[in-house]
């Protein structure tokens, strides 16, 4: 079996095998589905809402990647200055360590309370919010350990920091900036579902998981978590596929 087929088979292979098992489990228990939900209790739900499922998620992925999107902007620009600067990377550091270790999850609440009715506002800052750290963190450990003798070089050329980072730090951090990017893909995608949950305005996928909720509909709510995986999935895939197009290079063959 060759590198290609073996990618897709065996995730598929690895899926529908803990699907099985899941619903092995669920029948050999005899649980309600208020309890657990079976995959087979999930089918007619996503027939029944088929229009909301491919509404809601696209509300949802829309949001997350305009949030990455300013992730990646602003963290960048942020790695950078601290790449750049000692003064700054010794100064921003504490500040951006302590910012991410707040539980997002409270600063939920209050972005919602400040910013009441403007739903897509709030959820792409909760999304940037969530993911912009690893990767200001992963430029600026490329920057700061970039060997300085081509800074110096360059610097002598009359080179601007933005030409040193674009022609020689950018490629050589590629490989640390996607594997960040692979953490702040996921990151965003839970800022995102956290305000549709927790929002009263809330739209999306959370939105939907919050209805069945509200009314009691359990297999609904396994229905949207499983619809949330997919989409995360999807994002993460996505990001694989830029990395093998533009740090496909670094990639280490099998030994």
């Amino acid at each position: 079996m060759n590198d290609s087929t073996r990618k897709i088979v065996a995730p598929v292979v690895f899926i529908v095998g803990i699907l099985g098992i899941w619903e092995f489990l669920v029948w050999y228990n005899d649980l309600p589905d208020f309890r657990m939900a079976s995959p087979s209790d999930l089918i007619p739900r996503y027939i029944r809402f088929a229009d909301l499922f491919v509404e809601k998620s696209w509300e949802t992925l829309w949001r997350t990647v305009v949030g990455l999107g300013l992730a990646v902007i602003v963290g960048t620009l942020i790695g950078m200055i601290m790449g750049f600067s000692r003064f700054a990377r010794e100064g921003l550091y504490p500040i951006l360590v302590g910012f991410n270790a707040i539980p997002k999850a409270t600063v939920v609440p209050i972005v919602a309370l400040m910013f009441v009715g403007q739903h897509d506002f709030n959820t792409i800052l909760i999304a940037f919010m969530i993911s912009f750290f690893p990767i200001a963190v992963s430029v600026s450990i490329g920057l700061s350990t970039l060997e300085p003798e081509y800074r110096d070089i360059l610097r002598s050329l009359g080179a601007s920091n933005f030409t040193i980072f674009w022609k020689i730090a950018l490629p050589k951090t590629l490989p640390e900036f996607f594997g960040a990017l692979k953490v702040a893909v996921t990151l965003a995608f839970i800022g995102t579902n956290l305000m549709e949950i927790v929002s009263p305005h809330g739209r999306g996928l959370g939105d939907l998981f919050d209805s069945g909720r509200i009314n009691g509909d359990y297999p609904l709510m396994f229905a949207v978590l499983f619809a949330m995986a997919a989409l995360g999935i999807v994002l993460f895939y996505f990001v694989v596929f830029l990395e093998r197009i533009f740090a496909g290079w670094a990639e280490r063959a099998p030994g």
